[in-house]
């Protein structure tokens, strides 16, 4: 659901009065908002790759015992 015009204007202003009154608390909250998203993507990646080893010796297995 897209933000209509003026909700993006105040968020604007909210996030312009935190940079001006908390410049320390903005740059936190701006790298913490990065952080997860990079986290993800390697577990995901992580997750991706252990399945794929799994299925690769549950082949292995099957075509020696089957």
């Amino acid at each position: 659901m897209a933000l209509s015009t003026q909700e993006r204007r105040l968020l604007a202003e909210i996030e312009q009065r935190l940079r001006h009154d908390d410049p320390r608390l903005a740059r936190r909250l701006a790298r913490h908002g990065r952080r997860p998203r990079r986290r993800t993507r390697l577990l995901a990646a992580a997750l991706v790759a252990v399945l794929g080893v799994a299925t690769a010796l549950m082949s292995a297995i099957a075509t020696v015992f089957g």
